[in-house]
């Protein structure tokens, strides 16, 4: 019996999927429980409208990501921060810091742990930091650290 599921079902699918369930299962599990619905000709056309839907908003936000990779990778991310004569930092600049800088140059909303560091930056200089915006896309950010 094909079943579009509402809900996720372990060893079945992910929800809004199409699959083949035995019938028994369907009737006496997933339909009573509303984690399924029968695929009737309604029910698949009301489907296909809902994963058009989607496909065009994942579409949306992969431009989205796009166009903010560009603009993130043409910019320099400027950090002052306090430091010894010989290009050592007295602390350490974290994803954090990073993250608020940023913030305040694009006018963006880039959450801290969408930022790759391998370990805090701990020298003065240009450092290049990675920033996951969606899916595989990343953009890869040059940060200059000045010391004051």
């Amino acid at each position: 019996m094909k079943v579009i599921l509402l809900k996720n079902v372990d060893k079945l699918g992910k929800e809004g999927d199409l699959v083949e369930a035995k019938s028994g299962y369907a009737r006496n599990f997933l339909l009573p429980n509303k984690a399924a619905i029968e695929a009737t000709p309604e029910n698949m056309k009301n489907w296909k409208e809902m994963k058009a839907k989607e496909a065009a908003d994942e579409a949306a936000r992969v431009e989205e990501a796009e166009a903010r990779k560009k603009e993130l990778e043409s910019k320099v991310v400027d950090l002052k921060a306090k430091g010894g004569a010989n290009g050592k930092l007295f602390g350490a600049i974290t994803a954090k810091d990073i993250a608020d800088r940023m913030n305040a140059i694009f006018g963006v909303k880039i959450d801290k742990k969408k930022i790759v560091l391998s370990e805090n930056i701990k020298t003065t200089g240009k450092h290049k930091v990675t920033v996951k915006l969606h899916g595989d896309i990343t953009a890869d950010v040059d940060v200059v650290i000045d010391a004051e």
